[in-house]
């Protein structure tokens, strides 16, 4: 049994008398104890698609579930199965941290639910804030607060969108510590996040969405064997010529040019020494997720599975 079933997903709003459609015709499955990655741009339908997965939207058209629970015919069930962190910080200004966890674990008729609140307080970094009122929290503490909620009630399919966004590098390690033990102890994850990094290192397998639709669907490993092997780094302060920008990425002074082989970084070396292009800091490196993901949302590579 897959842990979410996507079956012909597809969400249409209607804005200024015309129609805009954000989901077109999703498909996909996502198996238990999975590590699962849903990347794209902004805009391109991945909250809209994790509020139908959550009960929050309802799909136009086609079917999900979760652990074989239609989540609008089996709600109660589905909902159960899953502890989403969403992207927003919402909170409840009247109650302390251990309160809030506590009436979150009432909610799925937990009692005595102490030990594993404990236990999430200390993984999260949570522990000497327990008694702090809510309102008093930093916005990194209230988003690890928000990732406790989601996980209170054991679900064994957890949703994170976006849950690192403007976090410090503190949460971030911790969270990915903690969540990568609850995925090796069989805990199914979907994760939608813009640092790719994060993706690349954690996910057994990804999904791409554009415009509302599925463009790219493989393991990541095949993602990353699908695009130049080799990127040539530099820095620079001077233009690149025409025929390489149109290929290059380009982060304020670095520059990084995919390359086939040692000939292909040859003739990129020749290319800028011809148009007068001094470079600094060279070096050779992977073709990262980053990488892949340009290329895709660039109609440059296409893959599916």
């Amino acid at each position: 049994m897959s842990a979410v079933t996507f079956q012909h997903v597809s969400k249409t709003f209607s804005s200024g008398g015309r129609t805009v459609r954000a989901l077109n015709d999703v498909s996909f499955d996502i198996a238990e104890g999975e590590f699962f990655g849903l990347l794209g741009p902004n805009g391109a339908g991945k909250t809209t698609l994790i509020s139908i997965l959550a009960g929050l939207s309802r799909a136009s058209g086609g079917r999900v579930s979760v652990l074989g629970h239609d989540v609008v015919s089996e709600y109660g069930e589905s909902r159960r199965a899953l502890g989403v962190v969403p992207q927003e910080l919402v909170f409840d200004p009247f109650f302390s941290v251990r309160e809030t966890l506590r009436i979150q674990s009432a909610y799925f008729g937990l009692r005595h639910n102490d030990d594993w609140i404990d236990e999430l307080l200390a993984n999260l970094g949570l522990s000497d804030k327990a008694d702090a009122n809510m309102r008093q929290l930093s916005g990194g503490m209230k988003r690890r607060v928000l990732v406790a909620q989601a996980l209170v009630h054991r679900p064994p399919v957890i949703v994170l969108d976006e849950p690192t966004a403007g976090v410090d590098v503190e949460l971030r390690q911790t969270l990915w510590h903690f969540i990568a033990r609850l995925n090796k102890a069989g805990h199914t994850v979907l994760l939608t996040t813009h640092y790719l990094e994060e993706a690349e290192a954690l996910c057994h397998r990804i999904g791409m969405l554009k415009k509302g639709e599925l463009v790219a669907l493989d393991r990541t490993s095949a993602l990353l064997a699908g695009t130049a092997s080799t990127m040539l780094r530099f820095k620079t302060d001077a233009s690149l010529p025409a025929d390489l920008a149109a290929h290059a990425r380009v982060t304020g002074r670095i520059v990084q040019v995919p390359a086939k082989d040692a000939l292909d970084v040859e003739r990129i070396l020749a290319r800028l020494r011809e148009a007068n292009c001094p470079i600094e800091d060279m070096e050779l490196g992977r073709a990262d997720l980053e990488d892949v993901f340009l290329a895709i949302m660039q109609g440059k590579q296409g893959v599916a599975a």
